[in-house]
């Protein structure tokens, strides 16, 4: 299977890459990076849809978009959050209508993002959304990649919680703090923390591909999620650091005005779709997860 990422030099594609690979599939990234260090395992990249033929590809997956964590949501950074995920799915989506041969798959990145505050509500694929800007990007982001539905394609989106692993993403930001026994909850704490192990994306994302029941939308997150309070409790343990200093609401919102409500919002998601439909997680709780990633028990 010959397989285009988007994206794939992020946090994600470096591990889906080399996972393709040893399943004897062959990756090609697109990125926009002139001299791009290619993850291990990627076969070659390219900068230009244009130089690629959509009919050589057994399926696309679209992983591209700047960090919604980047620095704070001004006018500038908002457009560059839509321009990265909405433009560049809606750009590969007119490749795709363009092409004439086409992946049978494409399966497209969103976010918890999606569902915006909730609460502790259970958040299966079917609770309806809160209205707010995370919403809207994912939404519109979530639009662009169901057109290639209209194309032939199967198209699967991956709603995707907080990735963890070493090396990048969520935990690159955080240990620093908690290494130095400086870490602490957000808030009160009790704001639903919907995470999950990169290796499990990985898993389900290669799941989505094979799969060809799999279509719509599927949360990507841990089948147990756990409360802010609870996360920064274990992954102090996984570290056999302290986290005694607590970062209040009020601070949060000075430091990082709108974006705060990324920090806080609860989101207790919960991975029904892939559950029923057969898909089994690895790391289903997040002792486990953390001891696996620091190598402690």
């Amino acid at each position: 299977m010959r397989v285009l990422i988007t994206g794939g030099t992020g946090f994600v594609g470096q591990a889906l890459c080399p996972a393709l690979k040893a399943a004897g599939h062959e990756a090609v990234i697109l990125t926009r990076q002139p001299r791009p260090r290619l993850p291990p395992g990627a076969a070659s990249a390219a900068s230009r849809l244009a130089d690629l033929d959509a009919g050589s590809f057994d399926a696309v997956v679209n992983l591209a978009g700047a960090p919604v964590d980047g620095g704070r949501w001004t006018e500038r950074r908002v457009k560059e959050l839509f321009d990265s995920r909405v433009g560049t799915t809606a750009a590969l989506v007119e490749w795709l209508r363009a092409a004439r041969r086409r992946p049978g798959v494409l399966v497209s990145a969103s976010a918890v993002g999606y569902y915006g505050e909730q609460g502790d509500r259970r958040i299966t694929e079917d609770t309806p959304p809160t209205p707010g800007f995370t919403h809207d990007l994912c939404a519109a982001w979530e639009a662009e990649a169901q057109k290639a539905t209209a194309l032939g394609l199967r198209v699967c989106i991956m709603r995707i919680g907080v990735v963890l692993d070493r090396g990048g993403g969520a935990l690159a930001k955080m240990l620093p703090a908690f290494q130095f026994g400086l870490g602490g909850r957000l808030g009160a704490g009790r704001h639903y923390f919907p995470w999950i192990h990169r290796d499990d994306v990985v898993a389900a994302c290669r799941w989505l591909i094979d799969s060809p029941q799999a279509r719509g939308a599927y949360n990507l997150g841990a089948p147990n999620p756990v409360t802010n309070a609870e996360f920064t409790r274990e992954l102090a343990r996984a570290l056999r650091r302290p986290a005694v200093l607590p970062m209040p609401e009020a601070a949060l919102k000075l430091l990082f005005g709108d974006m705060a409500q990324l920090l806080l919002a609860s989101d207790r998601m919960l991975p029904q779709r892939l559950l029923d439909e057969g898909f089994r997680f690895r790391y289903s709780t997040i002792d486990r997860a953390l001891e696996a990633i620091f190598g402690r028990g």
